[in-house]
């Protein structure tokens, strides 16, 4: 059994980029720093930051579009996926980059609005830092909007 599993805690580098392709599908490409810090054996404190491409393909890529911007603070789960072409100069290229299948926003949504003309997106459920975007789900309404229904047995179709 082999396992490809990325999930990354960090911030935009930039706005993410949304693109419509000829076909109609949706693709949002951004950057997401990490970083880490350690004392080293001399006592000095050290940091390495490292910057990982991402791509959101279809609803998750338009969401990411729509709220996602640079500096925001993102909980990011996808895969690896390495792209291999060959550039106008001949050369073979590579390229690996995260393919999103799910986020949290984890920035406390801004008071009065939104930055930047976009919409302020509200907590998924009481006490939750931000807004989940799975693949092909909407965005959560907020928890004073969501009505509550009873789950009967007899109900449930299996």
């Amino acid at each position: 059994m082999d396992l490809n599993k990325v999930m990354l805690i960090g911030r935009l580098t930039r706005d993410p980029e949304l693109k419509s392709l000829p076909s109609g599908r949706s693709v949002c490409t951004f950057t997401v720093a990490t970083s880490r810090q350690w004392t080293d054996a001399a006592g000095a404190r050290q940091k390495q930051s490292e910057f990982s491409a991402v791509v959101a393909w279809g609803k998750i890529g338009e969401t990411a579009g729509q709220f996602l911007h640079k500096a925001s603070k993102v909980y990011l789960e996808g895969r690896l996926q390495t792209r291999e072409w060959t550039g106008t100069d001949g050369i073979k290229r590579w390229r690996t980059e995260i393919i999103a299948d799910n986020f949290i926003m984890l920035d406390a949504p801004p008071a009065g609005g939104g930055a930047a003309g976009r919409a302020a997106p509200s907590p998924s459920s009481p006490g939750a830092p931000g807004v989940t975007a799975a693949v092909g789900a909407p965005v959560a309404a907020p928890p004073e909007e969501v009505v509550e229904e009873e789950i009967k047995v007899e109900d449930i179709p299996f």
